[in-house]
């Protein structure tokens, strides 16, 4: 029971990464709010939260826009009195196309939810943890913020500006208690990766044979990690982009 008698909330908590963090922090004695902009997800991952005996509440959250995330974080907070951890993990990845492709309008939705999200959500968890005496913060970026991805510039830009974002604050509040570090997954078996593989199937073997291990992560290994991060087992732990990626980045 790691994360026992904590309070913890989870952004993008609708499916995957999120879902399978959400159901192992609650089976370590965390409670939880699930924020995602689908409610039917989100409800989904209460339920199964709920299914193995461990409580959480929804609340349907576009990151990209302050007021939302301020009414989040002010939701967690009314419920349970304070925040302790926190795993801004919403994203979107945006179409495979080349940079003299992309268009505006994806340039800026991509940057909106994966950088000012985060930003966003650090804004308002911050104050609560520094008024509660520390806190813990994992947000999450991906292999493509620590090397370059080829057709997906801007999610490749977004993620190298979430691991700018996290080692910044982890160094502005470390002296108040609160570690911030950044996750950074390779290939894993979503429901965002599987929306990719749909759209180009080719790219499923090809994809194993370019991982060392040879095979596509899965939420759990992710979460696992991200619970690792959130202990007091990570307490020196702080402004660290981990790597969850089966080598791919050794190469």
């Amino acid at each position: 029971m790691q994360l026992d008698g904590k309070i913890a909330l989870i952004t993008g908590g609708g499916s995957g990464i999120g879902r399978a963090t959400a159901v192992l922090f609650a089976n370590h004695g965390a409670k939880l709010a699930i924020a995602d902009i689908n409610p039917a997800g989100g409800q989904e991952t209460v339920e199964m939260v709920a299914e193995q005996g461990g409580e959480a509440f929804f609340v349907q959250t576009d990151v990209s826009q302050a007021t939302q995330v301020e009414n989040m974080v002010n939701e967690v907070v009314e419920r349970y009195g304070r925040l302790d951890i926190a795993f801004n993990n919403a994203g979107i990845e945006g179409h495979p196309v080349r940079t003299v492709d992309v268009s505006e309008t994806d340039f800026d939705q991509i940057m909106a939810v994966n950088v000012k999200g985060v930003w966003l959500c650090m804004k308002y968890q911050i104050p609560q943890m520094v008024a509660l005496g520390g806190g813990t913060i994992v947000n999450a970026s991906s292999v493509a913020g620590l090397v370059g991805t080829h057709s997906m510039p801007v999610y490749g830009a977004s993620k190298h500006a979430v691991i700018g974002l996290t080692k910044s604050a982890a160094l502005e509040y470390a002296r108040k208690g609160i570690r911030i570090n950044a996750i950074c997954p390779s290939v894993i078996r979503t429901k965002m990766v599987e929306r990719g593989f749909a759209e180009f199937p080719q790219f499923v073997e090809a994809t194993k044979r370019i991982n060392p291990m040879r095979r596509l992560g899965e939420p759990h290994e992710v979460a696992e990690a991200v619970l690792w991060l959130c202990s007091d087992a990570a307490s020196f732990v702080n402004g660290t982009a981990l790597a969850v990626d089966g080598g791919f980045t050794s190469q």
